[in-house]
């Protein structure tokens, strides 16, 4: 009997970790579904060492991206930047392919990320955030992948997005004027600025605190590089001065002691690396266009993700949080 279509299925957690023990040379592997996400992570032992195996969807990452991030992963690695890095097998492969109920899924083992998130960012945190922020930009603003990742401008963060989006937005026709009107104001002073003088390469484009960990030395690694595309690198800074948006936005700190410890990260990213006033400046118009970005990635993959969180109520708090940024740091 022919398998019925399928979008999206999940893989057996044994299954999956005897195919690691085998194909990696392992023993004694566990392995453990994590997250069922637009991709699967999964979490495999071999004894005391842990790893994290990623397992992606066709329908949101090729083969090809997926080689570009493992690629980009290598490339960070020999260059020392702290991150979660591909694990070859017995093979010296890197990339894993299993015909699925959907057809091809591929997946990737990864490093294990010691420590574990937290928001408690002291000084030497911040300083440690911003100097390996600055050695990762170090390298991806000097080097061209060979397989193809996304790219990071205002036509696939604002113009496209909001094309894509207008259905799900029938509901708010008020809310959808504002973001189509803001929209524009903000693609005109993105525009304004003299963006050949901005750092390009490739950004990570989600540094925030749930995509990087401490461990008890304070030892950083960075991780979860999917999103990474071409584009402007004052992206990564936006997407962490976001951190600082909810911490503001949800009375966690005040304005100015949140503006203080951004102020910490970008003096120790400056000790590394140089970034103008203006990219700085252009943060809040970046940021705007990452909200954008992220309400039609929420549609692109509702069924496929299951996030059934995306409701009427969801975007209505959304549209809260996206006014409340525009508010506070966006000056047309």
């Amino acid at each position: 009997m022919p398998v019925f279509p399928t979008q999206y299925s999940t893989l057996s957690s044994l299954a999956l970790g005897d195919y690691i023990q085998n194909i990696y040379g392992f023993k004694n592997v566990t392995c453990r579904l994590l997250v069922r996400n637009v991709s699967d992570t999964y979490l495999v032992k071999n004894g005391n060492e842990k790893y994290i195996f990623k397992l992606y969807r066709n329908a949101h990452r090729k083969p090809d991206e997926i080689r570009a991030e493992a690629e980009l992963l290598n490339i960070l690695k020999e260059r020392n930047a702290r991150i979660s890095y591909p694990i070859c097998d017995l093979n010296n492969n890197q990339i894993q392919s299993f015909e699925a109920a959907e057809g091809i899924r591929n997946g990737i083992l990864f490093s294990f990320a010691e420590g574990k998130p937290t928001h408690d960012f002291y000084d030497s945190r911040l300083q440690s955030i911003g100097k390996e922020m600055a050695i990762i930009h170090n390298v991806t603003s000097g080097i061209s992948l060979e397989h193809p990742r996304r790219t990071y401008d205002v036509q696939t963060t604002l113009i496209e997005p909001l094309k894509y989006i207008q259905p799900e937005f029938a509901e708010l026709p008020e809310e959808y004027e504002w973001l189509k009107t803001t929209a524009e104001k903000v693609a005109e002073k993105i525009n304004q600025f003299n963006l050949s003088k901005f750092s390009y390469g490739y950004c990570h484009y989600d540094f925030l605190p749930h995509n990087f960990h401490f461990d008890e030395q304070d030892n950083i690694t960075f991780f979860d590089f999917d999103f990474a595309g071409k584009g402007l690198l004052a992206n990564d800074l936006m997407t962490f001065y976001m951190h600082y948006f909810f911490e503001v936005h949800f009375k966690k700190q005040t304005q100015e002691e949140a503006d203080k410890k951004f102020e910490i990260f970008l003096d120790a990213y400056r000790q590394v690396r140089p970034v103008s006033d203006e990219e700085i400046a252009a943060i809040p118009y970046l940021g705007f266009a990452f909200w954008v970005f992220f309400l039609e990635f929420y549609q692109l993959h509702f069924e496929d993700w299951s996030n059934t969180f995306y409701t009427l109520r969801f975007k209505k708090e959304r549209m809260g949080w996206i006014r409340s940024w525009v508010e506070k740091y966006c000056k047309f």
